[in-house]
């Protein structure tokens, strides 16, 4: 039987081996996800600045009335994707590199990332 403990290791071992490659630059800034059994958050990282640019989860006080109930599945999945993709949009940020963080790209990041290219992202 697999602990959760293996997990944790084994996503952590993939999120390494993915940011070897992915670095954000000012042009093309990294959309980086994170997830727990509950909420779902979403950042645009500029790398060589070290700054968070723009960032959205299922815990904002603007989404929390939207977000009742479904925070933790991929209806929340995709209103972080859709704010996301407008905030970045309003400040200006068209392409960016998308870091999945370690997990498998399905699922609620896969409806996440769709949603934020929806919304006029590039990646």
């Amino acid at each position: 039987m697999v602990s959760i403990k293996d997990k944790r290791q084994a996503r952590l071992r993939r999120k390494s081996r993915v940011r070897k490659k992915i670095r954000g630059t000012p042009e093309r800034p990294r959309l980086t996800i994170f997830k727990t059994a509950r909420h779902i958050y979403a950042q645009i990282i500029d790398d060589s600045a070290g700054r968070t640019l723009v960032a959205a989860s299922t815990i904002l006080k603007e989404l929390s009335p939207k977000a009742k109930g479904i925070s933790g599945n991929i209806k929340g999945a995709v209103l972080v994707g859709g704010i996301i993709g407008k905030k970045g949009t309003e400040m200006g940020i068209q392409k960016v590199v998308f870091d999945r963080n370690g997990f498998l790209y399905h699922g609620r990041v896969k409806a996440l990332a769709d949603a934020a290219r929806e919304n006029g992202l590039e990646f």
